[in-house]
């Protein structure tokens, strides 16, 4: 397990409120959509990292996580695993404070390069079955 119980309520609850949210595209099959909108139901604002850099649930998109024009909180990412380690690289350069691998996201190596930087990290959960748990 990559993520104890006390990192996730940690996550959830004390690191703050703007989820950048990597592979959010409008894409509604797509499950990144709908735990966005999760997300958002519990008082996150989610801004959508995606190449296409599109409007989703109604926050401007950005091409990457360096475009964003002001801090945010925790990156989740929805991305294959073979990705995800450079994403982490980049949230913690972008700094911040926590970075969420989505359900089947893996990428041990990325784990503990982020944990070595005091950074919280979760692996292979997904936030949306956590968050409705903490409320």
């Amino acid at each position: 397990m990559y993520g104890d119980d006390a990192t996730v309520r940690k996550i959830l609850t004390e690191s703050g409120d703007t989820w950048a949210v990597v592979g959010l595209s409008s894409n509604r099959q797509r499950a990144a959509y709908g735990v966005a909108q999760v997300l958002q139901r519990f008082g996150k604002r989610v801004v959508p990292v995606h190449p296409k850099a599109e409007t989703v649930h109604g926050e401007r998109g950005y091409a990457s996580l360096a475009d964003i024009p002001f801090d945010v909180d925790v990156v989740d990412v929805f991305v294959n695993s073979d990705l995800a380690g450079t994403v982490a690289d980049e949230a913690v350069a972008k700094g911040a404070k926590a970075v969420w691998f989505q359900l089947g996201v893996v990428d041990e190596e990325a784990y503990a390069r982020t944990r070595a930087t005091g950074v919280d990290m979760v692996m292979d959960r997904c936030p949306a079955i956590e968050i409705p748990r903490l409320a």
